[in-house]
């Protein structure tokens, strides 16, 4: 039990002289409040407090940027220990390979998670404190940075899998950030498309939907969507949010990263130090 907390601690460790644990938060609370501010111009036009609109506003931000910080810090979790050769000395540890990845899992998670709670949580405060703040945009709040560290955590284990099939740190980065551009960008270009060949058929009606919430950061802002009435004000998404059982979406968020878990391990089972 206290070998992968030992790993997780030394992990921790690292991000933190490596100032990878500051340089995400800052990044995460510049750009929560940049959003913030930006955001506030609607409040009075929409007839809701600011920290309402901002919710909206850091959803979307959390889409593009929770899966680029979660690829960044884990694309070279196995391929970076292996070309510096630390690795070897890793697995002589008397842990297998799998508690090896977990305690990583676990501080990077770590990492992640207290980037977003101080980033969405300082410029949530900002926004109550200028603007006000309801029970619901403070419950949608606290939502939205739970739902953000899941989809971290998505893109954490699959990171873990890059790394894992990538034969250099080199090729990791580039794997991931295809693998970035094809969950975030290119798979909604694709369904969009697909619903414009479809003309409100039954692809639209039926199939859109689902195929929607099998793609984590879809399914992440589908759930945001179908809880709150107020963070749907700003999305077109509402529509197809509507269609879908309440349990879709939390179903996908919570299935995909024990899915990349389990393929990452699969994965670093055949990595040779």
């Amino acid at each position: 039990m206290t070998r992968f907390l030992a790993i997780a601690r030394a992990e921790m460790l690292i991000l933190i002289r490596n100032r990878w644990l500051l340089m995400a938060t800052l990044i995460m609370v510049l750009f929560a409040l940049a959003l913030t501010f930006a955001g506030s111009a609607p409040t009075g036009s929409l007839g809701v407090d600011m920290l309402t609109v901002s919710v909206a506003s850091m959803t979307t931000l959390s889409v593009y940027l929770a899966p680029l910080l979660a690829l960044m810090i884990s694309f070279d979790a196995i391929a970076g220990d292996a070309d510096r050769g630390s690795l070897a000395l890793l697995l002589t540890y008397p842990a297998g390979r799998g508690e090896v990845l977990l305690g990583k899992f676990l501080a990077h998670l770590a990492a992640l998670g207290f980037a977003m709670v101080v980033g969405f949580g300082t410029a949530g405060a900002v926004a109550a404190w200028f603007g006000g703040a309801g029970p619901e945009s403070l419950l949608a709040l606290g939502r939205l940075i739970a739902t953000s560290i899941l989809l971290g955590a998505v893109f954490l284990t699959l990171g873990y899998l890059v790394s894992s099939l990538a034969r250099s740190s080199t090729a990791a980065a580039g794997m991931s950030a295809g693998l970035w551009l094809i969950f975030v960008v290119l798979y909604d270009l694709g369904l969009l498309g697909a619903v414009v060949m479809d003309q409100s058929g039954s692809f639209t009606r039926s199939v859109f939907p689902w195929l929607m919430v099998a793609n984590p950061a879809d399914a992440f802002r589908v759930w945001n969507i179908s809880a709150s009435e107020s963070v749907a004000l700003s999305s077109g998404m509402t529509g197809a949010a509507q269609t879908l059982p309440g349990w879709a979406a939390p179903a996908s968020l919570l299935v995909w990263p024990l899915l990349g878990f389990a393929a990452a391990r699969t994965a670093f089972r055949r990595v040779e130090p």
